[in-house]
């Protein structure tokens, strides 16, 4: 996937900035089993994991999440440092990537859980057929009619409950720079305006159809592919999603992208992009794994930007990108990254 996603893998290919998605992962967590008490806090060896001011920050933070286990697990070894390096990360809300085995499962889970402790949950939807060129994340739905079932899961997973989606990442985006093959655009304009037209049918969900990043090429030339794939009829697009670019460049490129799309507001992820992108290696590698990058600013709605409707983290920082420098699985948990993440982080 070029330049975005969450519990992804970034590559880079022909200059353009990649990024993919990993899928594994996604923790089940079913209303009533978790042990978080009625504000969403857990404790565990000590360590306990809290939400976020609503007022600030709506999204549900996950206390079954992998950095709220790794942080239990240093408090429990009494590694209490480095416990408190990996809170930065686990006393934030992070994406939630569902997996098309337990699509309707995990979003009911999910959602249960966030409205339980009064909060929003923040799902990503990645399924999309043909997804990520085959790199890291490829795969997704078998077909068409696969992917419709998937999308009607999820919504019959969230119902009525506050929610916001972000909407396959790099789908569009790689209709545009040609790793998509032409013979599946067409339905795949058809099956994102199909999600889009779902999603919005249910009282309190919000989407965001992804539109790439700062570093991947024109606005232009993504323009008319995003309104083909339902961009208007959607809350707004996210950008920059499992990507390095720093907040202002890619605040500068969703409001360029935004005055040619109707005035949509955009999310911009932050996850990763404290320092942002790294530029001392092979540009072919950069995506993934990079070394010394930092946490960027915190999820919250305010943003101070009547566009920008928030910063949120859709990649989940400390999984891996792929297996590349060092690196386990894509999407799999790297505690080691995950401390310099933490520590670099001012």
């Amino acid at each position: 996937m070029y330049g975005s996603r969450g519990a992804v893998s970034l590559f880079a290919t022909g200059g353009v900035a990649k990024a993919s998605v990993a899928v594994a992962g996604a923790v089940l967590l079913l209303a009533g089993c978790s042990s978080s008490d009625g504000d969403g806090e857990k404790d565990k060896s000590g360590a306990k994991v809290s939400q976020q001011p609503k007022d600030k920050d709506p999204y549900w933070v996950n206390p079954d999440g992998n950095a709220a286990e790794q942080v239990a697990s240093y408090a429990k070894d009494g590694k209490k440092d480095d416990a408190e390096l990996i809170r930065k990360i686990a006393e934030q809300p992070t994406g939630e990537w569902l997996t098309p085995e337990n699509a309707e499962q995990e979003a009911r889970g999910f959602t249960e859980a966030a409205a339980k402790a009064d909060r929003d949950a923040l799902l990503v939807v990645y399924n999309i057929p043909h997804r990520d060129c085959g790199q890291f994340s490829g795969g997704g739905a078998a077909d068409g009619n696969a992917y419709r079932g998937f999308i009607d899961q999820v919504a019959k997973g969230i119902g009525d409950r506050a929610t916001t989606v972000i909407l396959e990442p790099d789908a569009v985006l790689h209709m545009v720079d040609g790793c998509t093959p032409d013979e599946f655009h067409e339905e795949r304009y058809d099956l994102l305006r199909g999600a889009v037209e779902k999603f919005k049918s249910l009282k309190n969900t919000k989407v965001y159809l992804d539109a790439g990043n700062a570093g991947w090429g024109k606005t232009d030339d993504i323009t008319e592919p995003l309104k083909l794939a339902g961009v208007e009829q959607a809350d707004g697009f996210s950008v920059n999603v499992s990507n390095f670019y720093t907040t202002a460049d890619s605040t500068k490129y969703g409001k360029d992208l935004s005055s040619k799309v109707g005035n949509k507001p955009f999310v911009v992820d932050t996850s990763r992009n404290g320092n942002g992108p790294y530029t001392e290696g092979d540009p072919a590698e950069n995506w993934c794994n990079p070394p010394g990058r930092a946490l960027g600013e915190s999820p919250t709605t305010k943003t101070d930007d009547d566009l920008v409707d928030a910063y949120v983290w859709v990649k989940r920082p400390g999984e891996s990108d792929g297996t590349c420098k060092g690196g386990p699985k894509a999407g799999q948990w790297w505690p080691e990254y995950a401390l310099k993440l933490a520590k670099a982080t001012k």
